[in-house]
């Protein structure tokens, strides 16, 4: 007599097992997926908060500025001071605006060199130490210290889930960067684009995906949360073909010229009269902090207060063409306060601060070529101007549109933002992020180096010891030597932008 049939069971039917067995239905991607949505909710949100807080501070500067214009004169030195102390100390990775030393912890696979880079309190510091700057009236930018708190809460969430192997981290890491500069600018394709550019420098396949869901997620909570708006609002501007594409030579060469000298200027080069800046700055850095409040000051009260904050008032209103433009000094005038601003060595990025010297440039030239739409050479000035100070021409092109909701100038953009580039190389060859993420590299290197140089001083202190005494080598060398390992060196200041 036969037996009953059974009904198949999972493990005798191929096609279910096999199905089941992929790599979609695996634990182990679903708790990444699932860290990885939740990272990105988080860095939308502290995105938003921290965009809100940032002009809640600015305006409180505005406030104080209604009380007295000299008032800055004494305020700004007296708390640039006291952000240099306070980033001398526990909190000297906060300083600049935090995207070289992303790039660094992606080069460096180093657990404790990242941990110091990317912790928890870290990113809090850096937006609390930037609001305080914005508040004294800074001019900087929080573009650059969100992709920081991003790739720090997505770095954070995966050591939290165990996720700590170091290709992983580089992969949160990448898309908390790109998160952060997604929501920052509500610009979703500039942040996969500078992840790619910027930050990673090459495209890999198997980082697509996470890129892919950390903005879109990010984006939907902006989306959700703030709608769906433009950072400058939308722009009709157009470049007809002819004579008027003498503006995207025009300004390609004069941004980018300028954007380069902008970023030779932070760079603080080794030889030469910026030498000497770096040297004072390093000797005295609360004073030299103090000083550079002091000249922002002087910078605010002859623009007639235009050069404060992140500029982004000033250039709404000349992409808009708006009756508040400032004077047509302001894009110099400007570049002038971001380059103190950074000296002084606190926290703050330079991207919005840059798009405003770029604007006030674009209104400068439109004035030179009467026969051009005058918005549509502001958008060549703002792109190429940025082009110019990060080397990163397609990340630059993008983000323009993007902020102005403009697509009818993609390919004078473009042409303008390579132009621009070409020009900056110029003065900076090494696009600026890259430059200092490769000095961080190079100081942690050295340092590495020099910590095993003295371990193997110790280890031969106790062959000697074993050699002349014939006994073994007393209990603290042996430690040292062998039966723990060294304790990790400090990572070396963190390069500022």
């Amino acid at each position: 007599m036969s037996e009953p049939s059974r009904p198949a069971s999972t493990s005798s039917n191929p096609r279910l097992r096999a199905l089941l067995g992929h790599e979609f239905f695996a634990p182990h991607h679903w708790k990444r997926r699932l860290v990885l949505w939740f990272g990105a909710v988080l860095v939308a949100l502290a995105a938003i908060l921290f965009a809100k807080a940032s002009v809640w501070s600015y305006q409180l500067f505005l406030r104080i500025l209604d009380h007295g214009v000299w008032i800055p004169l004494i305020l700004t030195p007296i708390v640039f001071a006291l952000l240099a102390r306070v980033t001398e100390g526990s909190f000297r990775a906060t300083r600049g605006s935090g995207i070289p030393q992303v790039i660094g912890t992606l080069h460096i696979e180093d657990e404790g060199f990242r941990a110091r880079m990317l912790a928890l309190p870290i990113a809090a510091g850096k937006m609390a130490l930037t609001l305080i700057a914005l508040a004294v009236g800074a001019s900087i930018g929080r573009e650059g210290p969100t992709v920081h708190v991003g790739a720090g809460l997505f770095y954070s969430l995966g050591r939290r889930f165990g996720f700590n192997d170091p290709k992983a981290a580089s992969r949160f890491i990448l898309a908390g960067g790109a998160a952060g500069i997604a929501a920052a600018f509500n610009t979703p394709l500039a942040g996969v684009v500078f992840a790619i550019e910027e930050l990673a420098g090459t495209f890999e396949h198997r980082f697509s995906g996470l890129l892919l869901t950390a903005v879109i997620i990010g984006g939907v909570v902006s989306l959700g949360i703030m709608g769906n708006y433009s950072y400058f609002g939308e722009v009709e501007a157009s470049l007809p073909l002819g004579h008027a594409w003498l503006a995207v030579l025009l300004t390609g060469v004069i941004c980018g010229l300028l954007g380069g000298l902008f970023a030779r200027l932070i760079l603080l080069s080794q030889r030469g009269p910026l030498a000497r800046v770096g040297r004072l700055r390093a000797r005295w850095p609360v004073a030299f902090a103090a000083g550079c409040g002091l000249t922002l000051a002087v910078l605010g009260v002859c623009t007639h207060n235009s050069i404060y904050g992140t500029g982004y008032d000033q250039a709404r209103a000349i992409v808009q063409g708006a009756a508040n433009m400032p004077d047509q000094g302001f894009g110099i005038a400007k570049l002038l306060a971001n380059v103190v601003s950074y000296w002084a060595g606190i926290p703050g990025g330079i991207f919005s601060p840059a798009l405003a010297v770029g604007a006030g440039l674009g209104q400068n030239i439109a004035h030179l070529l009467p026969g051009v739409p005058a918005a549509a050479v502001v958008l060549l000035g703002m792109s190429a101007y940025l082009a110019g100070v990060t080397g990163a021409p397609l990340t630059s092109a993008v983000i323009a549109m993007e902020l102005t909701d403009n697509q009818d100038m993609v390919i004078p953009i473009m042409a303008a933002c390579l132009l621009a580039r070409a020009a900056a190389s110029l003065f900076c060859p090494t696009p600026v992020y890259r430059d200092f993420a490769e000095r961080m590299v190079q100081d942690f290197e050295r340092q590495q180096a020099s910590q095993r140089q003295s371990q193997d001083v110790v280890y031969e202190l106790a062959d000697d010891s074993l050699d002349e005494t014939g006994d073994a080598a007393p209990a603290a060398v042996r430690t040292t030597a062998f039966d723990e390992p060294a304790t990790p060196a400090d990572p070396p200041p963190p390069a500022q932008s």
